[in-house]
């Protein structure tokens, strides 16, 4: 495991928390804001490449991305990778854990990230004192199967130039909504081994098909990253189009 992470006390307050600032969050009533800042219990900062969920472990904790870029991961025996989904400021992670009892994939850190950490025990009184936060996680699950889906369609249906510019088109968008990426900033800290995880292929042709997109003037590789040049470019395409964003609930 690369890196470490560090379980510091509560820092960024829920009163202050810059995710409720963001228009695309919902906001909280005053007794449910209340009910989030007893439930925190501290900040977890993880160095990038930590793994900050095992599979099969059993966490006591639950975490909100509050900043930074993660990924869910599944591995096979013979230690071949396939990366789930990723992780932007404002999802949850560990909740998996808390109603299954173990992890069934792991979760690694692609940048510096921080996280709210909350107590899995006190899981249950959420649901019982505040059924609006309840339903929350409820959508925050059905979003995760609905995004799931759409993967499972481009790895399964779409070509392979399809599935990259699917893939760079949705991280982008995902990356706007969650305030990351925005007009000025277009860089998405994934490599080209993140691609070929994420897409099935092998690196040799996960290399040829970016390079594709690059020269159709859609995105410009980095070292550590890709520069995101023309999503809408990346979303024809790929077939594929983020809808109207909506609000969105975060615990």
């Amino acid at each position: 495991m690369a890196g470490e992470t560090r379980l510091n006390p509560v820092r960024v307050s829920c009163y202050e928390c810059p995710l409720r600032r963001m228009p695309h969050f919902r906001t909280f009533s005053e007794d449910e804001l209340e009910f989030v800042a007893q439930f925190k219990r501290g900040e977890l900062m993880a160095d990038p490449g930590t793994t900050v969920l095992v599979e099969g472990a059993r966490s006591a904790h639950l975490y909100t991305v509050l900043s930074g870029w993660g990924f869910r991961y599944k591995i096979l025996e013979d230690g071949r990778r396939q990366i789930l989904n990723y992780v932007v400021p404002g999802d949850m992670i560990g909740l998996q854990g808390a109603v299954m009892a173990e992890m069934q994939h792991s979760v690694e850190a692609m940048t510096p990230m921080k996280l709210c950490v909350f107590e899995r025990s006190r899981l249950f009184s959420l649901f019982e004192r505040h059924a609006g936060l309840g339903f929350d996680l409820t959508w925050l699950a059905s979003r995760e199967e609905t995004i799931l889906d759409e993967h499972l369609l481009s790895i399964g249906r779409r070509s392979a130039i399809e599935r990259a510019s699917y893939l760079m088109a949705f991280l982008f968008e995902r990356g706007r909504i969650a305030g990351l990426l925005d007009d000025v900033r277009r860089h998405i800290p994934i490599t080209q081994t993140h691609f070929a995880d994420t897409l099935g292929l092998s690196i040799v042709h996960t290399n040829k098909t970016l390079k594709k997109l690059a020269d159709r003037g859609y995105i410009l590789w980095r070292d550590r990253g890709c520069e995101v040049l023309d999503p809408e470019g990346l979303q024809d395409t790929a077939r594929w189009t983020p809808g109207e964003p909506s609000m969105r609930p975060f615990i």
